[in-house]
């Protein structure tokens, strides 16, 4: 017979999965975002190094700044790209739930990246200009 903390514990697993979250490495991320390469003219290892300084590649990362918050690799805002439960008047521009950008699958998350790429540039992303912009040989990496 199993005790009430062990089957509620099974029970809450089952009901409730855990979100699939993954902190990447720089060349498991690379394949992952490779065809985000010469997007808006944004080279892979530019948005490696930016990811890297925004997130250190944790699909996990949430950060709250100014009265947004900010989720997953690409650092994604509720006020204006998706919504989520504490902002109810987000645009949410990319018509997802801000949640999604937690877990491992970044499909979404380039989707929305690409938009925010083409309405905000490169500028969205702070790490960018001061971090990301010239010398990037070691966001490169060798086994793609």
């Amino acid at each position: 017979m199993m005790s009430f903390p062990v089957s509620l514990f099974l029970v809450s697993t089952l009901l409730f999965p855990a979100l699939q979250a993954k902190q990447f490495t720089k060349c498991e991320l690379s394949q992952v975002l490779k065809d985000m390469d010469g997007y808006g003219g944004i080279t892979l290892p530019e948005w490696i190094c930016t990811i890297f300084h925004m997130t250190a590649y944790d699909t996990q990362t949430i950060v709250h700044n100014n009265g947004r918050t900010e989720y997953g690799v690409f650092q994604i805002n509720n006020k204006l790209w998706c919504r989520d439960k504490h902002i109810h008047q987000s645009r949410n521009i990319c018509n997802i739930s801000c949640e999604k950008f937690l877990d491992d699958d970044l499909t979404d998350d380039m989707m929305c990246a690409k938009k925010i790429l083409d309405s905000e540039g490169i500028d969205y992303w702070l790490a960018h200009k001061p971090l990301c912009s010239e010398k990037l040989e070691q966001w490169l990496c060798e086994k793609l």
